[in-house]
């Protein structure tokens, strides 16, 4: 398991707000399409209805629990909801960087077998 150093800590409270609100104004602004569509009133109301009870628990939303013992996991569920890329990680140790692409990695692959 991967040990959290303090600076990678103290960055990843900095940071996260910030991904967050940019990730749900991407999220916003996809609901705007959707509400824009030509599709009926009833198909777009539904449609929106599900994907916030989805988006919502999603940690690009609301991160629960967020301590350092969960950093790593979180991180990860960042980048596979597309809220933050690896690249967004470039302020942070150069170990944390290489644990998380490693992990990815082998979890990319574990899902293409």
């Amino acid at each position: 398991m991967y040990q959290v150093i303090e600076k990678d800590w103290k960055l990843f409270r900095k940071l996260l707000p910030g991904w967050q609100e940019a990730y749900m104004e991407r999220l916003a602004k996809e609901y705007i399409e959707l509400l824009s569509s030509d599709r009926q009133a009833s198909d777009k109301f539904w449609e929106l209805d599900q994907r916030i009870k989805q988006d919502k628990r999603r940690t690009g939303v609301l991160a629960r629990g967020v301590s350092r013992s969960n950093m790593f996991q979180l991180i990860i569920n960042l980048i596979y909801e597309e809220t933050i890329s690896e690249d967004d990680l470039k302020e942070f140790s150069e170990s944390l960087r290489e644990n998380i692409h490693v992990w990815l990695e082998i979890d990319r692959r574990y899902r293409d077998e």
